[in-house]
């Protein structure tokens, strides 16, 4: 059975003492990763990590909460690393109107500009959002995604799920699907296609029930695998099987990941006009 970790954060100091150790519990399960940027520094560990393991891509953006910390030039080095052969998604790119970490004019400026550079360079786009639904969908209707996104860490109801179905996006699931509060995120769960779906982690955080309370790791997306296909009804190789090919296909990787192991290369992912 293969998976697909489709937001890891393995540049975070959490993992520090033991980042190998856990890129390789991942490679044992055959659980592919996407390291995921979430500003300059981030992104330039994220495409090392990437370059270095097979089995690991990643995506180059910067969060809203740093949207005020990218000037110029650092857009020109984002631009840069977007190029490099082992990023697959401009991201983590959105809005955040819960924390306000940055102004939201400048949000809403630097959300713009980073989807013009997924345009440009025809990568998919990894989105968050919190409490800015509105302004969100807004810009995603105004901005064409050709080459599509995920919404990370989707939270919302039936409703909302069909909302950003109708925009071509997948929507990210994971651990929060596991709490026995979010029934509301499980009817969504059930109500979608499978097939614009795809499993996460956002490791360190949000980790899964039975680990809730302790650090996160890309091993336990079968986690989320397992509490998807309960909730649907289905087996959890059927939910890997379609999960793996829609994040895939996503993210246009050569062919769903064989049991990567630390320190090898993998195929570079196509990129289709690229």
């Amino acid at each position: 059975m293969r998976l697909i970790d489709t937001h890891a954060h393995l540049d975070d100091r959490r993992y520090a003492p033991d980042r190998d150790l856990v890129i390789a519990r991942a490679a044992a399960e055959s659980i592919g990763i996407v390291t995921v940027g979430a500003d300059l520094s981030s992104s330039e560990a994220a495409v090392r990590l990437a370059h270095k393991n097979a089995g690991v891509w990643c995506s180059v953006g910067v969060h809203p909460h740093d949207a005020k910390t990218l000037d110029r030039e650092g857009f020109a080095r984002l631009a840069t690393l977007a190029a490099e052969d082992r990023v697959v998604a401009i991201g983590e790119i959105g809005l955040d109107y819960y924390r306000d970490l940055s102004p939201r004019d400048v949000q809403r400026r630097v959300f713009i500009e980073q989807l013009a550079l997924a345009r440009e360079r025809n990568l998919p786009v990894i989105l968050h959002n919190r409490d800015a639904t509105e302004d969100y969908l807004k810009i995603l209707n105004e901005v064409k995604l050709p080459a599509g996104g995920v919404v990370h860490s989707f939270l919302g109801d039936v409703a909302l799920a069909r909302r950003f179905l109708k925009l071509g996006l997948y929507l990210g699931i994971g651990g929060p699907v596991t709490y026995p509060a979010n029934d509301v995120l499980r009817q969504a769960v059930a109500a979608v296609p499978l097939e614009r779906i795809v499993l996460e982690t956002d490791c360190p955080y949000l980790t899964p029930v039975p680990h809730r309370g302790k650090r996160n790791e890309p091993a336990y997306v079968s986690l989320v695998a397992e509490e998807v296909a309960r909730v649907r009804g289905i087996s959890v190789n059927e939910v890997a099987r379609q999960t793996t090919e829609g994040a895939s296909a996503l993210f246009r990787l050569a062919a769903p990941p064989e049991a990567p192991s630390p320190g090898g290369r993998s195929p570079r992912p196509s990129r289709g006009q690229e």
